[in-house]
């Protein structure tokens, strides 16, 4: 499967799915405490370094820009899908939306402060991470920390329906917190902390903390 290929069925299922997805995630963060706890550390981390621009990478319809902002960050997002910025725009007309790829992200070196990647490189081959997490490397200022969310498991599986039933065409991948860890140390990060959500569940998920040099 070819870089193009993947890229393209993930825009086109998520272009497919944007409005019943922003439908059904719009309030879901007011029944998750831990996501909002997860988050609000992160947004601390950023703003006891001085804050600065935030990138929500993978950002969909934009609800997790919109509460960064909230929490007093310079949030802004990209996604491949350019019918969930629309939604985006529609949603957060405040905040800034861009159409851009994290295979190829569209931000000068070193000009974030922090850098969401919420599930979003669930996505991502295991061979096109290490060029990803670079980039992520490269748009982070020193000092400056990510944080990624994701799957956990060891397994690769198409799927192709999803959120209101809409057909779709993506790969999910679930990957070990230290597999992941490890590709961060070796894109030249430092992982400061690790947690795992509904650990004991089928569906559990795990949050790398990540500071540039």
């Amino acid at each position: 499967m070819t870089v193009d290929s993947w890229l393209a069925d993930t825009r086109t299922s998520y272009d497919t799915v944007a409005e019943s997805y922003a439908d059904m995630l719009r309030d879901a963060l007011a029944d998750a405490p831990y996501e909002r706890a997860i988050l609000g550390l992160f947004a601390e981390l950023v703003q006891a370094r001085g804050g600065g621009a935030v990138a929500d990478v993978g950002c969909g319809p934009g609800r997790l820009t919109a509460h960064l902002h909230r929490l007093g960050l310079d949030a802004f997002g990209v996604d491949l899908s350019p019918a969930m910025i629309d939604v985006a725009r529609r949603d957060h007309p405040d905040l800034r939306f861009e159409v851009g790829s994290m295979t190829d992200l569209d931000l000068a070196d070193s000009s974030v402060a922090g850098l969401l990647a919420w599930f979003s490189l669930i996505h991502v081959p295991d061979e096109e991470v290490p060029a990803v997490l670079a980039h992520f490397h490269r748009v982070l200022r020193p000092g400056g920390v990510a944080l990624l969310g994701f799957h956990v498991g060891d397994e690769h599986r198409l799927k192709t329906q999803g959120y209101g039933g809409h057909p779709m065409k993506v790969y999910v991948h679930r990957r070990p917190a230290e597999r992941v860890a490890a590709w961060l140390c070796d894109a030249g990060f430092t992982v400061e902390a690790q947690l795992l959500h509904r650990p004991d569940e089928n569906r559990h998920g795990a949050f790398l903390y990540a500071r540039r040099p």
